[in-house]
């Protein structure tokens, strides 16, 4: 499941993810968000907080964020992940060079800190 945390607004767009990520999550909430965003601001800005009962993501949502992400790539300014298990920081390693924004990882309870930096 995935919200969006009220800390967002213009080209900020912050969600909570728990639980299992699924297909639906994308199509419903994050898509739609990020390309509005895009439309009316530009480059955005994204943090993704998983919390302690994330689960990861089914196989649809993995392939919907892999082909998201790589079509997007360029219209993220920064994006920070907080939390979830260590292997996301790895794949978010993985991942940096194929986004000319910046990326930062952080731990669960540093949220306000990925939060302070990814409006800055």
């Amino acid at each position: 499941m995935m919200e969006i945390l009220p800390d967002s607004d213009d080209n900020v767009l912050a969600v909570k993810a728990t639980e299992k990520l699924t297909s639906e999550d994308y199509e419903a909430t994050f898509v739609p968000e990020i390309e509005r965003r895009v439309s009316e601001q530009g480059k955005v800005r994204v943090l993704v907080y998983l919390d302690e009962n994330f689960r990861g993501w089914d196989l649809g949502a993995a392939w919907d964020d892999t082909k998201f992400g790589l079509s997007h790539r360029k219209d993220f300014e920064k994006i920070a992940v907080v939390g979830g298990p260590k292997w996301i920081e790895w794949g978010v390693k993985i991942g940096k060079p194929l986004v000319p924004g910046e990326i930062k990882t952080y731990d669960g309870p540093e949220l306000n800190q990925a939060m302070e930096w990814i409006k800055a």
